[in-house]
C-alpha cells in the first residue's frame, strides 16, 4: 500500500506514513454529498422535482466542511503521526547515542592501553640506552674517548691512564696509540711516542693501521725524515697500503764508477711535483740543505753527492749517495835546467812550474814529496856532486813524474 499523500510505500499493519507522518485511511470517509445525490437520483426515477437549492447547499457545505475537515484531519493526523514518530526517533537517537558512547569508551580504553604500552616501551628503551651507555663507557671506544676528553682538558695523567687502559683491552687498534703519542707530544717527550710505536710495530709488523699512525706521528712531531727509514724494511702488505708515503730517491745523470778526466755537470731528477735537496760535503741532506735548481759542477778530485726527494706533504725519500772522481791529465815530469853535466862555475838550477802547479825538490837523491822543499825560485848549484830530483803537484795534490839531474861542480880557485 502507498501513501495517498506522498506516494511512499507503507508496510502492512502500519497506521501512518513513515515519510510524511500522515495517518493511513483504511475505512472510506463519509461524504454527505453522496447521500444527496442518491436521493435526487431516486426522486428522478419516481418523478419528483429535484431540490437544487438543497443540493447546492449541501454541495457547498460539504465541500467547505470537507476542506475544513480535511485540514483538521490532516493536522490531527500529522500530530498523531508525530506523536507516534517521536518515541521512535527518540528511541533511535538514544540507540545511536548509546552506541556512540560505547564506541567512545572503547576508543578511550584503546588509548589507555596504547599509552601504557608506550610507557612500557619507553621504560624498556631507557633501560636499553642506559645499559648500552654503561657498556660503552667501559668499552675500548668509550675509554679512548674519555682519554681524548682528558687530553683536551690538559689532564695528561688521566688521559695517559685512559689510553693505557684502552691498550690493555686491544693492542691492535691504533686509536689508543695515537692518543697516547699526543700526550707525549704535549709533554714534550716525543721520543717516548716514537718508542711506543716502534715497540708495537716490532710485535705487529703487518699492522697497516699502526704503521699509518706512526707515519702521522712523525709528521706531527716534525720528524718526517724518519718516515722513509720506517717503511724501508716494512712488509709488502704495508708498503702496498702506504705507497703514497714512499718517495723514490732522486736519479743521477752520471755513473759514479767512471773516472772523468775533465770537469763534469751532474743532473738530478725526481718525480713531478717533488723537490730535491743535496749536499757535497758528505753530510746527510735535509729540507734545510741546498735545493737543487741547476746542474752541479764536479771539479777535479773526489766529490760525494748525497740527495733526497721531498713531496708536497714534506715526506722525504731515502738518501741517494754517489761519489764522483775527476782526474784531470797531469803534467809530465817538470822541465829542469841546466841539464846533467860537469860545471866549473855555479849555474842556477831552475824548474819550470806550469800554472796551477807547485814544485818540490831534493838535493840528496831522495824521492821528492809535498813534504820536501818547495821551489820558489832559482837554486844555487852546490859544490861537488849533486843528485837533484824534482816533481810537480797540482791543486788536488796529484804528483807528476820525477825529473832527475846529476850535477858535478868543480870550481877553480
Amino acid at each position: 500500500m502507498r501513501c495517498k499523500y506522498c506516494g511512499h510505500s507503507i508496510p502492512e499493519g502500519m497506521l501512518y506514513c513513515e515519510n510524511c507522518g500522515k495517518e493511513v485511511c483504511i475505512v472510506p470517509e463519509y461524504n454527505p454529498l453522496d447521500d444527496l445525490l442518491s436521493e435526487q437520483i431516486k426522486g428522478a426515477i419516481n418523478g419528483d422535482e429535484p431540490d437544487n437549492e438543497e443540493f447546492y447547499h449541501y454541495r457547498t457545505s460539504a465541500a467547505t466542511g470537507r476542506r475544513r475537515t480535511d485540514t483538521v484531519s490532516q493536522r490531527e493526523r500529522a500530530h498523531a503521526g508525530r506523536d507516534r514518530i517521536q518515541p521512535e526517533r527518540e528511541r533511535k537517537l538514544s540507540e545511536r547515542e548509546r552506541k556512540r558512547r560505547q564506541a567512545e569508551r572503547r576508543r578511550e580504553i584503546k588509548r589507555k592501553k596504547r599509552r601504557k604500552r608506550m610507557l612500557i616501551l619507553l621504560i624498556i628503551l631507557i633501560g636499553i640506552v642506559g645499559g648500552c651507555f654503561a657498556l660503552y663507557q667501559v668499552s675500548y671506544r668509550g675509554i679512548v674517548r674519555k682519554g681524548y676528553r682528558e687530553l683536551k682538558k690538559e689532564s695528561y695523567q688521566e688521559a695517559k691512564r685512559a689510553f693505557e687502559k684502552a691498550l690493555s683491552k686491544d693492542s691492535k687498534k691504533a686509536d689508543a696509540y695515537i692518543g697516547l703519542s699526543k700526550v707525549y707530544l704535549e709533554e714534550e717527550i716525543p721520543e717516548e711516542g716514537e718508542n711506543l710505536f716502534l715497540d708495537a710495530l716490532e710485535k705487529q709488523p703487518k699492522n697497516v693501521e699502526l704503521y699509518e699512525a706512526c707515519v702521522q706521528f712523525y709528521l706531527d712531531s716534525h720528524q718526517s725524515e724518519e718516515i722513509p727509514h720506517l717503511l724501508e724494511d716494512a712488509e709488502e702488505v704495508v708498503t702496498e697500503a702506504l705507497a703514497e708515503y714512499i718517495i723514490s730517491e732522486p736519479e743521477f745523470s752520471l755513473d759514479d764508477e767512471e773516472v772523468f778526466e775533465d770537469v763534469r755537470e751532474l743532473e738530478l731528477t725526481a718525480s713531478k711535483g717533488q723537490s730535491i735537496y743535496y749536499t757535497t760535503d758528505g753530510s746527510k741532506p735535509t729540507k734545510s740543505s741546498t735545493k737543487y735548481t741547476e746542474p752541479i759542477q764536479l771539479d777535479e778530485g773526489d766529490t760525494e753527492i748525497q740527495a733526497i726527494a721531498v713531496d708536497k706533504k714534506g715526506i722525504p725519500s731515502l738518501v741517494a749517495s754517489k761519489t764522483y772522481t775527476v782526474e784531470l791529465p797531469i803534467e809530465d815530469a817538470p822541465a829542469v835546467s841546466p841539464s846533467t853535466g860537469q860545471y866549473d862555475t855555479a849555474v842556477p838550477i831552475e824548474i819550470k812550474v806550469p800554472e796551477g802547479y807547485e814544485a818540490y825538490y831534493t838535493l840528496d837523491g831522495t824521492e821528492p814529496t809535498t813534504a820536501s822543499k818547495k821551489y820558489d825560485g832559482p837554486i844555487t848549484m852546490p859544490q861537488g856532486e849533486t843528485l837533484f830530483k824534482a816533481i810537480l803537484v797540482n791543486g788536488k795534490g796529484r804528483e807528476s813524474g820525477v825529473t832527475t839531474r846529476n850535477y858535478m861542480l868543480e870550481t877553480s880557485e
